[in-house]
């Protein structure tokens, strides 16, 4: 991996602020080769005593909501602030090519040159466990390497928000300035998740509507999230292009950040996080060892079709497979 490929080599380069070499750490826990992504956890492990000091952002929203250029913002403010950031950015793979867009780092090109801030695209490999594994571990990389903040972009498609959210401390919404009748378009299920929602955009001549729409927002958000909770999700407006209101954004991550950890969540939720990880790598990994069983493939093939075709119970067919795999 470079002049030395000793995890404890690497790992005190990467504590030492080589951006180069964790981006190269990070590409072997990318990796699907077994001997790279091997490599790439014994540097982590050598690493993980470090993890778990930042404020971990997950930040959604639709296409066309400005979720770069807001990231963007936030990163040059945060680094103002005296901090270090690192933001790890999913991408959406081709479903045909494989391909990954990756262009996340090229549009963030101011803060792209800060040496307080790292910036890691990484294709999602067309799958909700590939973003979890990749990101996770980056994540923790990134920790490690004394970065106090994680800015977390999704895709902001279905799952992969449940996913993002699910990772991070304090998740954060992007929405575009609208018309009250368009607010019906909103996705309860994403609002349930939110921590703040923000209206992007508010510059221009879609200001006053921006404003608009972040109260009509707030009112949502009084009848959608009415329960109990100690927090209370915030609607906000912003313009990530003239970096108004960003500063409004941080210090609302940081209430909910001091909240959380006064009231003893921050630790609660980081452990149920971390448990929860390890069993979703446990199940993998056992749904991978069922099928790399020798003869399984042809097994599956026979239940599949004995499945479709109407002869077998997708019950019996599982319990065939099961007793298969025990007595191997």
């Amino acid at each position: 991996m470079a002049a030395s490929s000793d995890p404890a080599e690497v790992a005190r380069a990467i504590r030492a602020g080589d951006r180069r070499m964790m981006a190269r750490a990070i590409t072997k826990l990318e990796s699907t080769r077994d001997d790279d992504y091997a490599a790439g956890q014994a540097i982590l492990e050598k690493m993980i005593t470090d993890a778990g000091n930042a404020i971990r952002v997950g930040i959604t929203g639709p296409p066309g909501v400005g979720k770069s250029t807001f990231i963007e913002a936030l990163g040059l403010y945060l680094v103002e602030q005296g901090k270090r950031v690192a933001v790890l950015a999913v991408d959406p793979s081709s479903p045909v090519t494989g391909g990954s867009i990756l262009g996340d780092k090229t549009r963030m090109e101011r803060l792209t040159v800060r040496p307080e801030a790292f910036i890691r695209p990484s294709p999602s490999g067309g799958s909700l466990g590939g973003v979890a594994h990749r990101t996770r571990e980056a994540m923790l990389l990134c920790e490690a390497a004394g970065y106090d903040v994680i800015l977390i972009e999704t895709v902001g498609i279905g799952q992969s928000e449940v996913t993002v959210a699910s990772m991070v401390d304090f998740f954060l919404v992007l929405l575009l300035p609208s018309g009250g009748d368009e607010l019906q378009g909103i996705k309860k299920g994403v609002i349930e998740l939110a921590d703040a929602l923000v209206v992007n955009k508010a510059d221009g001549p879609m200001e006053q509507t921006a404003h608009r729409t972040r109260v009509d927002y707030a009112s949502a958000l009084d009848l959608i999230r009415s329960g109990n909770d100690e927090w209370r999700p915030v609607a906000l407006a912003a313009s990530a292009l003239n970096e108004e209101g960003i500063a409004a954004v941080w210090n609302t991550i940081l209430e909910h950040h001091e909240l959380c950890v006064g009231n003893g969540g921050f630790e609660q939720r980081r452990r149920d996080q971390a448990k929860d990880w390890m069993w979703k790598l446990v199940d993998e990994g056992i749904a991978r060892e069922f099928r790399e069983q020798p003869g399984m493939d042809a097994r599956i093939a026979e239940q599949e079709a004995s499945v479709a075709a109407q002869k077998a119970t997708p019950a019996a067919a599982a319990r065939v497979l099961l007793d298969a795999f025990r007595a191997r």
